[in-house]
């Protein structure tokens, strides 16, 4: 009898012995790396902008800041014995084995708080009788090992609360938009009522009325406790408990965020950004990207109603550093395709999720010509040069069949102008005159050093490229404008600020890089003529209004694709930069002429007349005083008549008969007529 008694003794200690074998050492839960949701802020560090995060969404909160509150919710909900008993409560665990024995299969625990976080963070989540001896096992040593509230820490940062949310401050962004530490006492009943079934209990679901009964419950329970007053309770029951809204992740400036993610994912990896906890301060400016949000989604509501343009995208830059301060890809990130019925990247007007500022490829119009002229006025002409206004073929290739005739907007030609005007007018047959005196080469060297970075392909582009033949960016095009308004110099454009890790340690830090593409003096030439409202007034008219500020000296160019497809404004101060694109994304026209003046500048001037208002008076630097050249055209003169050997003969319209285009300041040329045009 006592042998089999001893045998059945041994038999025990064996299995128990097979059972716990390969346990995990209890020290491993403090030194062990927890999966951690990596955080995007704007530039002060305090809008949290997104959480990326894999299968667990977790911030680590240290248990000082945890709420009182918070605390003793759980433990009311979960463990009202937690700092008086054990790691196990055998009253609890024999109940459940009755019931168990009962059902005729392993399905009710008696789990304390420690067994809990045993279960969550060491073990599966099978019903076995081997797995639960492992959790008491492992329960009795975690307690030899830490204090009640070491555990209670660990617990409350690191069990599942539903959504993808794992830990107290993960799940108080989720579902109340606020940081665990701000919560009330109801919404800490609400959490700690989610513990006991996360899903079943969601606040989104069906049992939203059976999650507000467990809530009360804790809260009786708290007063049974003498955790709370039974006037605190009461007010609580009361209190009207809001969630935020369900699916939309909290995401602020969609696009911009996301901008920033993919930045982070090729940087790191995607299993650090999604776990390693990063902290990431951006450049974003949150109250210029809600009012950018405002103006667009005002905007596209009126141009689709008057232009049939469904869609808009706005960029904000700070010249001085690069830093990219708003964002908005599309009128509205979370959007229905548009018009309906349409499928989405075939034939839709409006696709939400799409980012127009950074991936749209679209023709800019003659937002391009700026830096034409300023490749023009390096080579020695000058804003009083004079070009003729006239209908005129471009046949550089001597073949007719190649042969290009630009027009103006308006139909007409004007004859003689001054460059000056012919920017500030934004005239076609002057514009593609300038960039072949300019030289094709070398104006395409100045837009990718400006900061275009599309273009690449030479063999495609002709002429025409000053009026928009070749597809920019709009990110590339404000950024372009950027380092026009620095005066030639460039800033890399940035995102983030800084990164760093979970423990708070610097491990990216932005600092400028700037770089001079230009000589300063002729983007003061450009920006002089920018931020003329005379020179604009003929085309701009009535509205030319839009284009004035009080107190801020401000220079824009505006852009119109054919056919009216694409609308464009980019405009600027010394300290800021704002573009605008209106239009479709299925490359649609825009309807009653919809030009960039209708649709584009109120949407740019809707937004920088209350932008403005944060910024100080500030001046554009002149350019340095230049003489003119004697020759003719040169000279800014446009009426003369040459005499040749005493005969007088009639005025030349080409400034080729007197320039060499290449070296317009040098000798005359010996055989203008070599020149094709």
């Amino acid at each position: 009898m006592l042998l089999a008694a001893g045998a059945v003794l041994a038999g025990g200690a064996i299995l128990l012995a097979l059972t716990i074998q390969g346990l995990p050492s209890p020290e491993q839960l403090a030194t062990r790396e927890v999966k951690q949701s990596t955080k995007l802020y704007d530039r002060t560090g305090t809008v949290l902008l997104y959480e990326i995060h894999g299968e667990e969404k977790r911030t680590v909160l240290p248990f000082s800041e945890i709420p009182l509150w918070v605390r003793e919710a759980t433990i009311a909900a979960e463990d009202a014995q937690f700092y008086s008993e054990p790691a196990f409560n055998w009253r609890g665990i024999l109940r459940a084995f009755i019931t168990n024995v009962r059902e005729r299969y392993f399905a009710q625990g008696g789990s304390t708080i420690t067994q809990q976080l045993v279960k969550n963070v060491y073990l599966t989540s099978e019903r076995t009788i081997s797995r639960k001896v492992k959790e008491l096992v492992l329960a009795v040593q975690l307690e030899s090992k830490y204090s009640k509230d070491e555990i209670l820490s660990f617990y409350l940062n690191q069990i599942p609360y539903g959504s993808n949310a794992y830990g107290v401050e993960a799940a108080s962004q989720i579902y109340f938009d606020k940081s665990a530490k701000d919560v009330s006492l109801a919404e800490s009943a609400v959490l700690a009522a989610l513990l006991r079934a996360p899903s079943y209990y969601s606040p989104w679901g069906v049992h939203a009325d059976e999650l507000t009964t467990r809530k009360e419950y804790v809260l009786d329970r708290m007063v049974e406790l003498g955790y709370i007053a039974p006037a605190e309770r009461d007010r609580a029951k009361r209190e009207n408990v809001e969630f935020s809204p369900p699916s939309l992740g909290s995401i602020k400036a969609p696009h911009f965020t996301l901008m920033v993610k993919d930045y982070l994912v090729s940087r790191y990896g995607e299993s650090v950004v999604e776990n390693g906890g990063l902290k990431v301060t951006t450049s974003l400016d949150w109250d210029l990207q809600k009012l950018a949000e405002k103006a667009v989604g005002e905007g596209t509501a009126q141009n689709a109603e008057n232009y049939g343009s469904r869609n808009a995208a706005m960029v904000v830059q700070d010249p001085k550093s690069g830093e990219v301060l708003a964002v908005v890809g599309s009128k509205d990130y979370f959007g229905a395709p548009e018009p309906e019925g349409c499928t989405p990247g075939e034939n839709c007007q409006f696709e939400g999720n799409f980012n127009v500022a950074a991936h749209g490829l679209r023709q800019p119009g003659s937002a391009l010509k700026p830096f034409v002229y300023i490749t023009a006025f390096e080579k020695g002409y000058s804003p009083d040069t004079v070009v003729f206004d006239a209908s005129t073929e471009f046949d550089t290739r001597n073949d007719p069949a190649t042969s290009y005739r630009p027009e103006d907007f308006d139909g007409m030609v004007r004859g003689p102008v001054h460059l000056k005007d012919a920017l500030g007018q934004s005239l076609n047959i002057p514009a593609v005159k300038v960039l072949y005196l300019a030289g094709f080469d070398d104006t395409l060297k100045n837009l990718h050093a400006f900061g275009i970075t599309t273009l690449q392909e030479r063999w495609r582009y002709g002429l025409s490229l000053t009026l928009g033949g070749g597809e920019v960016r709009l990110i590339d095009l404000v950024n372009a404008y950027a380092t026009l308004s620095q005066e030639g110099v460039r800033h890399t454009q940035v995102m983030v600020l800084k990164v760093e890790d979970q423990n708070g340690n610097a491990v990216e830090e932005y600092h400028d890089q700037a770089e001079r593409v230009a000589d300063p003096q002729y983007p003061r030439l450009v920006t002089q003529i920018l931020s003329d409202p005379q020179l604009r007034y003929p085309i701009f008219r009535s509205s030319n209004a839009l284009t004035i500020f009080p107190d801020h000296e401000v220079a824009l160019k505006t852009g119109t694709s054919e056919d009216h497809r694409d609308a464009w404004t980019v405009g600027y101060t010394p300290s800021l930069v704002v573009g605008v694109w209106a239009g479709n994304n299925d490359n649609s026209p825009m309807i009653r002429q919809g030009s960039s003046i209708l649709a584009a500048v109120p949407v740019w001037n809707a937004f920088l007349r209350e932008a403005l208002k944060r910024y100080t008076t500030e001046t554009f630097t002149r350019p340095d005083p230049f003489s003119l050249s004697p020759k003719p055209m040169l000279n800014g003169e446009s009426e003369f008549a040459p005499v040749v050997g005493g005969k007088r003969y009639p005025q030349i319209h080409s400034i080729l008969s007197y320039v060499k285009r290449d070296d317009p300041l040098g000798n005359p040329p010996e055989d203008p007529d070599a020149d094709p045009q």
